[in-house]
């Protein structure tokens, strides 16, 4: 039972895209208005106000929120009043558990002034009031991903600026060095450019006394809770400069959509593959150059000691760049040494084929070296030897597909969105029948489930479509960055690390495909491989699996 006298709460809530777009009638001086006006006008007692300026409704983890449930907890406070239903949040599970359970539990009575929510009271068009909530919180995350999308597609520079950088004063869709801190990204590239490891890296830039990436926000740009800030740190740690010195932004690239929430209402991110990700070429001006990057990104996760001076050490001219298809893992090198022949034996193998390997791969890649060196220079002395005719024609076959997916895939969003609004007015007229007693709230939850799900998987899928829409004259500006490149080249006689760095962003090797009936491998039985070879700028190109003959001589199948 609620005590004679209400010593109440006033609890006011404002997210930052609230404030841009609703402005002064949702400010917090106007909700703070109308909430006290209210409590003097019913005889109620203000004992503590609770403000949230800044922080979205779609979740209750709000610092003055939590603040609020201690001391109803404590017994300190008996009543609660928000302005609307909204200011307590508009996450429609999580409201309605707050507004019709946790508080009346806790012999608080809670009242929304606009919305007439009296907890003590029967309140029929609650549900339809939680539902709305919810529903412009979905909203708005997608109109936020419509905005930030065609950012993208533009080139703006839609995140915060990586360190090194800083946003362009006159212009804030855009970045441009930092003076303070691109010269220490600078330092670390020359740093590995000349062999030097990230551990090496880390600690040098620590003992010299560089400001960390972190602390330089903290102290200088963003603003931080004192939680956040705690972890600020002067010593260097070896991932950041391993972080460093494989993003391409500081080649002057924008590099966006890395990771992706799990859902609207989850913090939790999943890392998207490189093939997703949205690529604008030469948006702001470069750190360093693609040599400095290339040659930083072949010394990364070198042993620090020098191997190149020991005859007997196998040095492949892939490492880092070719992993196993199955299980993802690195392919190291492999094989013995039998009467003096060493290239011979020489394989590149899938850390996990071993059964004592924590992941242990069952079907595991393993390729010949000589015949994977042989696979890459045939391929690159081929593209060397295209008449400016042919390359013209890749460039339009490129661009006719391009044109195609875009198409197709602009006709399934329209298609999307369509059933999407066809949801929402669903949605709504759900509410209204469970209003006026033509379904049950078993029947309504039953219903809302099934379209929450389906309306997920229609925006998954919509923004994976949206993925694919690379405007055709970006795809076009690529190839001809790659054969610009390529075309400085007259003929590979010897593949060297630095050749394979600058055209190769990644390979990929497929278990051996055995005839039927054979299941090992032996010198005289014939045997087809997956090896997928991504480029730089254009990425994979024709087809990946190839036929190995008895010799083991590669060839390429059409």
């Amino acid at each position: 039972m609620y005590t004679a006298v209400p010593l109440a709460a006033i609890y006011l809530r404002l997210s930052r895209e609230e404030a841009k777009t609703l402005g002064e009638s949702q400010s917090i001086t106007n909700q703070r208005s109308i909430c006290r006006q209210y409590c003097e006008d019913n005889n109620i007692t203000v004992v503590k106000e609770y403000v949230d300026d800044g922080y979205s409704g779609s979740n209750f983890i709000r610092p003055d929120f939590q603040k609020m449930l201690q001391h109803i907890d404590a017994g300190l406070i008996n009543t609660v009043i928000t302005k609307d239903l909204s200011r307590l949040g508009r996450d429609m599970q999580e409201s309605s558990y707050y507004a019709e359970k946790f508080f009346p539990d806790h012999d608080v009575h809670y009242r929304a002034i606009f919305d007439h929510f009296d907890s003590e009271s029967e309140n029929p068009m609650a549900p339809f009031q939680f539902a709305m909530n919810d529903v412009y919180i979905r909203e708005c995350s997608r109109k936020i991903k419509a905005v930030i999308y065609q950012k993208r597609r533009n080139g703006e520079y839609c995140a915060c600026p990586p360190f090194g950088y800083m946003r362009n004063p006159n212009d804030s869709t855009s970045i441009v060095p930092d003076p303070k801190t691109a010269p220490i990204v600078q330092y670390i590239f020359e740093l590995a450019v000349n062999g030097k490891s990230a551990h090496y890296i880390a600690n040098r830039l620590t003992d010299e006394g560089y400001i960390t990436p972190l602390k330089y926000r903290v102290l200088f740009r963003d603003n931080f809770c004192d939680r956040g800030a705690a972890r600020a740190t002067d010593k260097w740690n070896h991932t950041t400069i391993k972080r460093i010195l494989q993003n391409a932004v500081y080649l002057g690239h924008t590099i966006l959509g890395k990771t992706k929430k799990v859902s609207l209402k989850s913090k939790k991110k999943n890392v998207i593959p490189e093939s997703e990700w949205s690529i604008t070429h030469n948006t702001h001006q470069p750190l360093v150059t693609q040599e400095q990057f290339n040659t930083a990104m072949h010394h990364l996760g070198m042993n620090t000691k020098n191997w190149s001076k020991y005859d007997n050490v196998r040095k492949s001219i892939f490492n880092g760049i070719i992993f196993c298809e199955k299980c993802g893992s690195a392919l190291c090198s492999a094989g013995s040494v039998y009467k003096g022949e060493r290239e011979k034996y020489w394989y590149l193998t899938c850390q996990n084929i071993p059964k004592r390997s924590t992941n242990h791969c069952e079907h595991g890649a393993r390729v010949k070296y000589s015949d994977l060196v042989e696979i890459v220079k045939s391929e690159l002395n081929y593209f060397i030897s295209l008449s400016k005719e042919d390359i013209d024609e890749i460039i339009k076959t490129a661009n006719n597909n391009q044109s195609d997916i875009y198409r197709d895939s602009k006709d399934n969003i329209e298609s999307i969105n369509q059933r999407l609004s066809d949801i929402e007015r669903i949605i709504v007229k759900l509410y209204n029948d469970n209003s006026n007693g033509l379904i049950t709230d078993e029947q309504l939850g039953n219903m809302l489930t099934s379209f929450s799900k389906e309306s997920e998987s229609l925006k998954e899928r919509a923004a994976k479509l949206s993925s694919q829409n690379i405007d055709s004259n970006e795809k076009a500006d690529s190839y001809k960055a790659f054969f610009a490149l390529i075309q400085k080249y007259n003929h590979i006689d010897e593949l060297t690390p630095e050749i394979v760095r600058t055209f190769i962003e990644r390979i990929e090797v497929g278990e051996k495909i055995l005839p039927d009936g054979y299941k090992v491998a032996s010198h005289n039985i014939p045997f087809r491989q997956n090896i997928r070879i991504t480029y730089r700028f254009i990425g994979n190109i024709g087809k990946d699996e190839r036929s190995f003959n008895q010799d083991d001589s590669p060839t390429k199948i059409a």
